[in-house]
């Protein structure tokens, strides 16, 4: 073979040997993006009350998803669809869940799901904050868990009223399905815990009142029966106001309750609260 020849050849070679490697490196880049929005689909629909629990199943190929599985009603499935539609990248769903009215969905295992351990996490987070943002309870030394919605409250309460409120505020929270508190009344605490205690609690009577507002808006919308987004909070020198429309008697009562428990908070003028 001449020398002209056996060049040519080479550089052939060459060329589609970086072809090949190319097609391989956009096969994969594919691959990794396929498997990307089938776990963003599948995570939200384990986050969404509606769907989680109902075994469903996502595959994407090319920009294509395909949903498979079962539910009770064809509302779920147009859910599942539209929340399919709304990933970056999703161009069209083959949409291949199957409504069953009778269908129930199979019972949970002694391992929480993913959807539910977040739920947990917020509700844990939720109560923790209503707890160190209060003027009664000892949020410095309660400890909070929460498990498939049950919360569990341990640790140490200056008096059988502050274990009593803890326990409201915890109840009172977006999500919780029980609440077992084993506060300890008048349990000694270390003097560490006493001093940051009495810190925060002494910083309550000044605080900003940017900051009483922040914490009252924030208290109401972590609390159920309480429509936290129907009510306008404002702070002038400690004083919160609430206004906007409640439903009941009894939420006026729950929102002006949880206001004046948060720190800083010295009174609420509530005669714009309505329902």
């Amino acid at each position: 073979m001449h020398t002209e020849s056996r060049k040519l050849l080479l550089a052939a070679s060459i060329a589609l040997a970086l072809g090949a490697t190319g097609v391989v490196a956009v096969a994969d880049s594919q691959t990794a993006t396929d498997t990307r929005q089938e776990t963003q689909i599948w995570t939200t629909y384990e986050l969404n009350p509606h769907l989680r629990g109902n075994d469903l199943k996502v595959s994407v190929v090319n920009g294509k998803a395909t949903l498979t599985g079962n539910v009770a009603e064809e509302v779920n499935k147009d859910l599942a669809k539209e929340i399919a539609l709304g990933v970056s990248g999703i161009d069209s769903v083959d949409n291949q869940i199957v409504v069953k009215p009778d269908y129930v969905p199979p019972k949970a295992g002694s391992e929480r799901s993913y959807g539910v351990m977040v739920d947990d996490a917020t509700i844990t987070a939720a109560v923790k904050s209503k707890l160190l943002w209060s003027k009664q309870a000892d949020g410095m030394t309660t400890h909070v868990t929460t498990r498939s919605g049950k919360v569990t409250l341990t640790g140490n309460a200056d008096s059988q009223a502050d274990k009593n409120l803890a326990g409201r505020l915890a109840t009172s929270t977006n999500g919780v399905v029980s609440v077992d508190n084993q506060l300890v009344v008048g349990a000694a605490k270390s003097k560490p815990v006493d001093s940051a205690k009495n810190t925060v609690k002494g910083a309550g009577d000044n605080m900003a009142d940017s900051w009483i507002t922040t914490k009252v808006k924030s208290t109401l919308m972590y609390s159920r029966n309480v429509s936290g987004s129907d009510i306008s909070v404002s702070t002038n020198a400690g004083i919160v106001t609430l206004s906007g429309l409640v439903d009941s008697g009894a939420e006026r009562d729950l929102a002006i309750e949880l206001a004046q428990n948060v720190r800083g908070v010295k009174s609420v003028q509530s005669s714009g609260l309505r329902y």
